[in-house]
This record gives structure tokens, C-alpha cells and sequence, in this order.
């Protein structure tokens, strides 16, 4: 009987031995999963690019209660479809309006209109619009400005 246990047990360490051979890590990947690996990596760094034909205007001089717009143009100039998810002015007084709701292809354009009520401001009055999109940075902005006169005898609203 101690025999036969002695020879299971041998018989069992043997097994095991045999058992956990060494494998190669580099056997177990798979040649598909590095192309896509590879290609998903390549395109990582490729975001849609807002380019703009002025990031500033200016609407000069306004009387104070003038009401002004103007227009941004761009360009998707970068390697990804462009999509534009908001656009905010800095105050009340600068509203966007009219942008892009789809995507917007590479090479392709788009535009939005920015008005701006000079009502309550006085002096020289900056505003910033920012645009939420998918480019790298996730934050574009534009600034419009204008001198805002105040006419004589008018009570003024201080910003």
C-alpha cells in the first residue's frame, strides 16, 4: 500500500511538471489586434480644426441701446467630421445665433451670427463668444467689441 501511494504521488508531481511548461507571451498576440491597435493609435491625435476668418470684429463706435450683428465664418480644417455642441456669448448683452447643428466634413464650412445690445454699457465694451466643439482643445473663442457712447443728459446703467 505505501507503494502505491508513493507512486501516485510521483505520478501526480511528474503530471504537474509536465504540466506547467513555459509559455511565450509574444505566441499569444494576435496579429489583427496590433493593426487596429496600431491604426486606433494613428488616428488619436487627428481632431476637426475650427479655422475662422477674423476671431475679433469690431463694430466701432454705437450709441448706447444700438443693437449690432455680425457674422463668423470657418473652415473645418482639420482631419475629422466638425461638431459644434454650443455656442454662449459672455453676457446677455452677446447672443449667437445660427450655427451649424450637423456635422460639418474636413474642408467643409459653416458660419453663426453674434448680436450684440449695447444697452446699459458704456466705453469700450469686449465680449467673448465661445463655441463647445469636438476640436482638441473642446473650447473655441471669438470676441467682438465697440466703443459705446453715452448721450449727453442720459442716465447710464453701470455693467
Amino acid at each position: 500500500m505505501k507503494k502505491l501511494r508513493v507512486l501516485a504521488i510521483t505520478a501526480f508531481c511528474g503530471l504537474a511538471l509536465v504540466s506547467c511548461k513555459q509559455e511565450n507571451a509574444a505566441e499569444k498576440i494576435n496579429a489583427e489586434n496590433i493593426a487596429v491597435a496600431a491604426e486606433r493609435d494613428a488616428n488619436s491625435n487627428k481632431f476637426p480644426v475650427m479655422t475662422f476668418d477674423k476671431t475679433e470684429h469690431d463694430f466701432g463706435t454705437l450709441q448706447q441701446g444700438d443693437t449690432a450683428e455680425t457674422t463668423f465664418n470657418f473652415e473645418n480644417t482639420g482631419e475629422k467630421p466638425l461638431v459644434i455642441v454650443g455656442i454662449k456669448g459672455s453676457c446677455g448683452c452677446t447672443v449667437p445665433n445660427d450655427w451649424p447643428r450637423e456635422a460639418i466634413a474636413p474642408g467643409e464650412s459653416g458660419k453663426f451670427s453674434v448680436k450684440f445690445n449695447s444697452r446699459g454699457k458704456k466705453n469700450l465694451t469686449q465680449q467673448t463668444v465661445t463655441i463647445t466643439a469636438n476640436t482638441e482643445k473642446g473650447k473655441e473663442m471669438v470676441r467682438i467689441k465697440a466703443m459705446v457712447e453715452v448721450p449727453e443728459g442720459t442716465a447710464t446703467a453701470v455693467k
